[in-house]
């Protein structure tokens, strides 16, 4: 009986396993290497890796900015009224369909928008704009690092935040001295995992940005672009990102080893401690 279950276990497996990995093994197989790289040297295909690493990195430097200290507000008061709240309301974008979120972003900064008016007053106008493109990245992908900084935070030994204090570090000192390297790890998983869903967004960039080669155009978009016109360019920009989302896994899996010392471990403070009496 226990060979039996063990056999419908490796079933399963090897089902998901082929189906999982069969459609994207096909995608190479569909293009040659040389191909792909000719492919990707196009204008269209040039155009959208440029627009999508220039918006992606924008948006991954607001993301960080915001998202670090709001995550670790969150993280150090775990309870407080409304905490609930807010995790749900920073975490939505998750399970909002893109459309939704395109459609959301519009109806909030387009023309007649919610601030529309206030943003034609100042001589802005941001729907189907690079501007577009960053807030709709921003808004499906700022979750995903919310979401990981916030365990990542919660993480770290709060003995060791007190023991900072005792000895005279600041708020400030004690973040960026203790926490922030314990919880480092953890920060750039988040970090990949957004980076990774950046690169992917279509639907919310779509309806908010559109799909202007050279200016709001993406890589999925030009991929969308090409499907009718070039089958061969359109495999081959989704070969690229295939490849980046599997490094971005990887480097997740990975990231772990990058931080040897474990969060509740006494060695931080004791470094913390050392470097504070010789800073006196």
């Amino acid at each position: 009986m226990r060979h039996g279950f063990t056999a419908i276990q490796a079933l399963a497996l090897s089902l998901a396993l082929a189906f999982l990995v069969l459609p994207v093994v096909a995608v190479f197989l569909q293009v040659s290497p040389a191909a792909m790289l000719t492919q990707l040297g196009s204008e269209t295909a040039t155009q959208a890796i440029v627009v999508s690493l220039r918006t992606n990195l924008v948006a991954d430097l607001i993301i960080i900015a915001v998202g670090t200290p709001a995550a670790w507000l969150l993280a150090r008061h775990r309870v407080f009224p409304g905490r609930r709240l807010a995790v749900t309301l920073l975490e939505l974008p998750l399970v909002l369909p893109p459309a939704v979120a395109g459609i959301a972003l519009l109806v909030a900064f387009g023309r007649n928008g919610l601030l529309g008016h206030q943003l034609n007053a100042l001589g802005l106008s941001i729907p189907f704009t690079e501007v577009a493109v960053v807030l709709a990245i921003t808004f499906v992908a700022g979750p995903f690092y919310l979401r990981q900084a916030i365990t990542a935070f919660e993480a770290v030994d709060p003995r060791l935040v007190q023991a900072a204090a005792t000895l005279g570090a600041g708020p400030w000192r004690t973040f960026r001295s203790v926490v922030l390297p314990l919880a480092l790890g953890g920060l750039a998983g988040g970090w990949a995992l957004a980076f990774a869903r950046g690169m992917g967004e279509f639907g919310a960039t779509l309806i908010f940005a559109g799909s202007l080669p050279g200016v709001t155009q993406t890589l999925p978009l030009a991929i969308y672009s090409e499907m009718n016109r070039d089958l061969d360019a359109a495999l081959a920009i989704g070969g690229l990102l295939i490849i980046i989302a599997t490094a971005v896994l990887l480097a997740v899996k990975m990231i772990p080893s990058w931080n040897p010392t474990p969060a509740s471990s006494p060695t931080s403070a004791r470094r913390f401690a050392t470097s504070s009496s010789t800073s006196r």
